[in-house]
C-alpha cells in the first residue's frame, strides 16, 4: 500500500514523501493516527496543488516584506517625550511606542517583535533601529526623539 506522509514519521519517513507501507501498518497506525493519507491520484494531485500555493504565498510574503523595508528605509518617525530637569528622559522609548508611532505616523503596522535594537533608547536624538521582518529581510528605522 502507498502512502503519503502528511506528518514526520521517525523510522519511516518526512513530510511530503510517498512510502509503500504494509497494507495493515499503513490503515491501523499511519492513516489511523493521522501520519499518512492513502496515496490516491487525487490525494497526491491535491498535495502538489497545495505545495505549488504555498510556494506562491511564500513569493508573495517575501515580495510584500521587501516593499515595507523599502518603506521603512525612507521612514522617519519622532517621538515626544516628556524630560526631566537634567535633561533627560523619564524612562525609555520602549519597543511598543516605536510601533504605535509607526503606526500613526505612516500607517505602517509591524509587530514589536520585529524591533530588535538591543540598546534602549534613552537620550534625546536621532537613533537608528534595525528591524527584522522575517526571510532575512532587515530595514533600518530612523527614530527622532524630542523632549517636551
Amino acid at each position: 500500500m502507498k502512502v503519503l506522509l502528511i506528518k514526520d514519521v521517525k523510522s519511516l519517513g518526512k513530510v511530503g514523501e510517498v512510502k509503500e507501507v504494509k497494507d495493515g501498518y499503513g490503515k491501523n497506525f499511519l492513516i489511523g493516527k493521522g501520519f499518512a493519507k492513502h496515496a490516491t491520484k487525487e490525494i497526491l494531485a491535491q498535495h502538489k496543488a497545495d505545495e505549488a500555493q504555498a510556494v506562491a504565498d511564500l513569493a508573495d510574503e517575501i515580495t510584500t516584506l521587501k516593499a515595507i523595508a523599502e518603506r521603512l528605509d525612507k521612514a522617519e518617525i519622532i517621538i515626544n517625550k516628556k524630560l526631566g530637569k537634567n535633561g533627560h528622559l523619564f524612562g525609555a522609548i520602549t519597543k511598543d511606542e516605536i510601533a504605535q508611532a509607526l503606526s500613526k505616523q505612516h500607517n505602517i503596522e509591524i509587530d514589536k517583535k520585529h524591533i530588535t535594537d538591543k540598546v534602549a533608547i534613552k537620550t534625546v536624538g536621532e537613533h537608528n533601529l534595525d528591524l527584522r521582518l522575517g526571510h532575512a529581510i532587515h530595514a533600518i528605522l530612523h527614530v527622532d526623539v524630542q523632549g517636551e
